[in-house]
């Protein structure tokens, strides 16, 4: 298995960090984290305050972030903030 050059990983933890600000910013919240689940190829991102939210409400804030910022992941899934 082919290692991920440094300055790649750096760039894609980057874009990792955009879209979670901007999704952050886009619901308002003042905190979010993200983690991903390597071995399945999944983004997971908390948002504060998405559980006051209908899917249908998060899923079209979210839609037009997520298609402007594609990153290659398997599945990219939006919870809600826990501590």
């Amino acid at each position: 298995m082919a290692e991920i050059p440094d300055e790649e990983h750096q760039i894609e933890e980057q874009d990792i960090e955009i879209l979670v600000d901007a999704l952050r910013q886009s619901f308002l919240s003042k905190r979010a984290r993200y983690y991903i689940a390597g071995h399945q190829d999944i983004l997971f991102i908390e948002i504060e305050g998405l559980e006051e939210l209908s899917e249908e409400e998060i899923a079209e804030v979210a839609q037009p972030i997520l298609e402007e910022l594609d990153l290659e992941f398997e599945e990219i899934s939006l919870l809600p903030l826990t501590n």
